[in-house]
C-alpha cells in the first residue's frame, strides 16, 4: 500500500464515479455495521478512499478518523463530506502503520476493500488491534482472490512493475481469517454472498493480549 499512492492518485476521479457494484451486498454490510456502532464512539477507518462508508456512517458515532495514502481521494472525500454537512469525519493522508494514536483509542476500526491492498497485512491487522480498545471490533470487506483467481499472484507483480495496479496481495479466506485470529480477535459475524465475493467479518477485539505472528 505503501508504494501505491502515485496509482491512486492517477484514477480518483474514475474511481469516484464508478458505481457501487453490487448495491445490495454493500447494503447489508453497511446495515450489518450500523448494529455495532454507538453515538458515544469513536472510529477509525483505513483506506477510506473517496470517504462514502465513513459518511454514511458519521450521524452515527462521535468522531471518525479516515486514513487514506491518495491525496487525490482525500480531497474527493472531504468535497463530499462538506457537501453533506458532516463535520465529524477528521481526513489524514497516511495509512495504518505510520499513523501515530495512542493505543485503545478506538471503539471500531474499519477496513473495507484494503486489506488485500497493504504491504504487510498482518503487521497492519496487529496495528488495528492495539489501537482497538479490549471488546471494540474490527469490521472489514476483503476480496480473497486465492480462493477463485489464485493465477492472480502471478500477474498482480508485472501490473505493479507497469503501474497499471497498486500493491495487491492474493490470499484465501481461509488464510485472512487464520491472520485475523492470530492478531487477537475472535469472529462475531461472518458473510460472504459467493465464492467471488468479499468476505465480510466483524471482529472482535479480545481481551488478551494477541499471539505474536511466527
Amino acid at each position: 500500500m505503501a508504494h501505491s499512492p502515485q496509482f491512486w492518485n492517477r484514477i480518483a476521479q474514475r474511481y469516484a464515479k464508478k458505481p457501487i457494484e453490487d448495491v445490495p451486498a454493500y447494503e447489508k454490510k453497511l446495515s450489518v455495521m450500523m448494529t455495532y456502532l454507538a453515538p458515544h464512539m469513536k472510529v477509525l477507518e483505513i483506506g477510506c478512499g473517496t470517504g462514502s462508508t465513513a459518511i454514511q456512517i458519521a450521524p452515527l458515532v462521535t468522531h471518525i478518523d479516515a486514513l487514506d495514502i491518495s491525496s487525490e481521494m482525500l480531497d474527493i472525500a472531504t468535497a463530499r463530506a462538506q457537501s453533506a454537512e458532516v463535520q465529524n469525519i477528521q481526513f489524514l493522508e497516511t495509512d495504518i502503520d505510520r499513523f501515530d494514536a495512542a493505543p485503545q483509542s478506538y471503539d471500531v476500526v474499519l477496513g473495507m476493500s484494503v486489506l488485500h491492498l497493504l504491504e504487510a497485512r498482518d503487521r497492519s491487522l496487529a496495528s488495528v488491534a492495539q489501537l482497538l480498545k479490549p471488546g471494540g471490533y474490527f469490521i472489514s470487506s476483503t476480496p480473497c482472490m486465492g480462493d477463485f483467481m489464485a493465477y492472480f499472484r502471478y500477474i498482480a507483480p508485472v501490473g505493479q512493475r507497469l503501474g497499471l495496479l497498486p500493491t495487491v496481495r492474493v490470499f484465501t479466506s481461509a488464510e485472512l481469517e487464520q491472520a485475523i485470529l492470530l492478531s487477537g480477535f475472535s469472529i462475531d459475524y461472518y458473510w460472504r454472498p459467493s465464492k467471488n465475493k468479499s468476505v465480510f467479518i466483524v471482529a472482535k477485539r479480545k481481551y488478551r493480549e494477541p499471539t505474536p505472528h511466527q
